[in-house]
């Protein structure tokens, strides 16, 4: 099944909703980077939430999600856009824990309980827009609940989730963000409180085969939900050789000739994507003549 996002309204336009399976997004990303369980678990459900802030953007707007903990899986980085594309890796891929105290991959012991969440929105202004809040709980889903409270005074809720396969591949990946809009009636509120109370975690609903649009009508009804829009959702990089020799020029005709002659050949890796880019010394040498 193919990985897509919807965006809805619910309860008469008091809620702004949005759902996505991310499943075919998070397995690419543990084959690129070759994550272990905790690893894959954190990364991918920074790159669902991901891919639904980018679906609030729009035109060429762009936004980078990082989550800097004290755990030993280091940073997450991600990158996404209004287009549906997402691309984003962890520090330290090769990180794999006992299972928590409910039997299920411990993302807050990998990540850490003590840190920051980050969001760098380019949104075509002069500056980006920049939010920063604490971790609260390094689940993740939390923080970014948090993160929307806080930084963009709106009350959300975010489900993100992951199941991984014993052998590190991912089996499930998707989730949903849930944000109540000014002048939602208290009725509404207890509502969704209710149901959020209730549902499974979003990860065994991808497992069970639900689409995007039945999370959200587990979440909030099916009778309150009204389908937008639905777009395609894939992990994509924007890194490229030319952009990789544009970096290699810019690092001056010096560095380059050192490079050359000690090493007499170069292999640059893009962090986002794990791609390298192999360059000869005949390569090299015709960039040095660039300068």
């Amino acid at each position: 099944m193919k990985d897509y996002l919807v965006k809805a309204l619910a309860f008469n336009g008091e809620v702004r909703a949005y759902s996505v399976r991310s499943t075919n997004i998070v397995k690419e990303a543990q084959v690129r980077h070759d994550t272990w369980s905790n690893a894959s678990a954190a990364l991918g459900r920074t790159l669902t939430a991901g891919a639904m802030m980018g679906a609030m953007l729009k035109g060429e707007e762009k936004l980078t999600l990082k989550v800097e903990g004290n755990g030993p899986l280091g940073h997450i980085l991600v990158d996404s856009n209004a287009k549906g594309e997402v691309r984003g890796y962890v520090a330290n891929p090769h990180v794999q824990t006992e299972l928590n105290q409910f039997g299920k991959i411990d993302v807050a012991k990998a990540v850490g309980t003590a840190g920051t969440v980050s969001v760098v929105k380019d949104i075509g202004m002069k500056e980006p827009f920049t939010g920063q809040v604490p971790i609260v709980s390094g689940e993740l889903g939390e923080d970014f609940t948090y993160y929307f409270a806080v930084s963009e005074q709106t009350p959300s809720s975010v489900g993100v989730g992951v199941l991984v396969n014993p052998d590190h591949t991912i089996l499930a990946s998707g989730g949903f963000i849930i944000q109540i809009l000014p002048g939602a009636s208290d009725e509404c509120i207890t509502k969704i409180e209710n149901h959020l109370k209730t549902i499974k975690p979003v990860s065994k609903l991808v497992e069970e085969g639900l689409s995007p649009e039945e999370i959200l009508y587990e979440v909030l009804g099916k009778d309150e939900v009204q389908i937008l829009e639905t777009m395609d959702v894939k992990f994509q990089c924007q890194c490229s050789r030319d952009r990789i020799e544009g970096a290699l020029l810019s690092i001056g005709k010096h560095e380059l000739q050192l490079i050359l002659e000690e090493d007499g050949e170069a292999e640059v890796k893009c962090h986002f994507c794990n791609e390298a880019y192999h360059y000869s010394e005949e390569q090299l040498k015709e960039l040095i003549e660039q300068i």
